[in-house]
């Protein structure tokens, strides 16, 4: 008679789990349906993070008039203003991004400052990307965000969100510049904050979601793709063409993608807007004849003052990120 170790015995009780597969068994492994397909699907969860003490560390005597705005000598932060920011402005807009998701039916978690050195940190959008089934963390460009990524892991985690994939290595990718066009298709700009290597990283990682990654070369000094680019309803978007490559927008086309023009005068903020649900947009005053261009292609507009935290190079998108959207191609 053959003796089986008790171990053997007891794994051939225990019911495999290989299937269903992930996302399937998504919401009971890992309590609720995190991610999102694409970026115009009803928005269900949100997080954002209040603005803090960092904004001090913005000093008034450091004007470069070369540059346009007040810039630390050491590369740590900048404000393109010619005053300091006013950090109660600053909070009273905030406030109104957030009582404005809230009114629209997204549930909202507000995270407290992260403070000194982090001067950016308001912006959410950048140190993860949201898809389908869970988020993957990037890796900041610059020295004067190095260090978000820690503690966007620890609040995933925190949350119980799947992390499917880490940008490492030399690679670098920031969340503002990667749109979720469709369900199965999303777009990267590369640019000086999105290199070619942590594109390839990207298009791996998606590729193993059944993403397709269309990568969109941005010019000069441009920072993120929320800058030229949003999507404001299925296979509808706010565009703007002077920053775009012709071929990209040749390509979204040739797909059967909508493309509506912003106006000139009013980039970039009028294009770095929250998409709440198909057809429906929140988007920082300022910028009334997109807002009317818009309109006039059957999309809602809701609009906040929400201009004070642009000199620090972002906007209404920058600084929300999805965490649940009721995306079409979820099992």
């Amino acid at each position: 008679m053959t003796r089986r170790e008790p171990s053997e015995t007891a794994q051939q009780r225990m019911r495999q789990a290989a299937e269903p597969a992930f996302l399937v068994d998504l919401e009971a492994s890992w309590g609720a349906s995190w991610g999102a397909a694409d970026d115009t699907s009803p928005l269900r969860r949100a997080v954002v993070r209040r603005p803090g003490s960092e904004y001090e560390l913005i000093d008034p005597q450091r004007w470069d008039a070369e540059v346009g705005a007040l810039i630390d000598p050491h590369g740590m932060w900048y404000w393109t203003g010619r005053t300091p920011p006013d950090l109660a402005a600053i909070r009273a807009e905030h406030e109104h991004l957030v009582v404005a998701l809230r009114a629209d039916g997204v549930e909202v978690d507000v995270l407290e400052p992260l403070g000194p050195p982090f001067i950016k940190s308001i912006y959410m959008r950048d140190p993860f990307l949201m898809v389908t089934g869970g988020a993957i963390v990037g890796r900041m460009a610059v020295r004067m965000r190095r260090g978000e990524e820690r503690a966007a892991t620890q609040l995933l985690g925190s949350l119980g969100v799947p992390i499917l994939g880490t940008i490492t290595g030399t690679g670098t990718i920031e969340g503002g510049s990667f749109i979720k066009l469709a369900s199965g298709l999303a777009a990267l700009g590369t640019s000086v904050r999105c290199n070619e290597e942590g594109a390839r990283q990207l298009a791996t990682l998606l590729g193993l979601q059944g993403i397709e990654l269309l990568v969109v070369p941005l010019t000069g000094y441009s920072v993120h793709l929320d800058l030229h680019f949003a999507m404001v309803d299925a296979a509808k978007a706010l565009v703007d063409v002077a920053g775009l490559p012709y071929t990209f927008m040749a390509e979204l086309r040739r797909r059967g993608f909508e493309l509506i023009e912003a106006d000139h005068g009013e980039r970039p903020w009028a294009l770095n807007l929250l998409c709440l649900r198909p057809g429906r947009v929140l988007m920082a005053e300022g910028a009334p004849r997109t807002a009317e261009r818009l309109a006039a292609r059957g999309v809602d507009v809701i609009t906040i003052p929400y201009q004070t935290i642009h000199p620090n190079g972002g906007g209404i998108h920058c600084s929300t990120n999805e965490l649940i959207r009721d995306s079409a191609g979820r099992p």
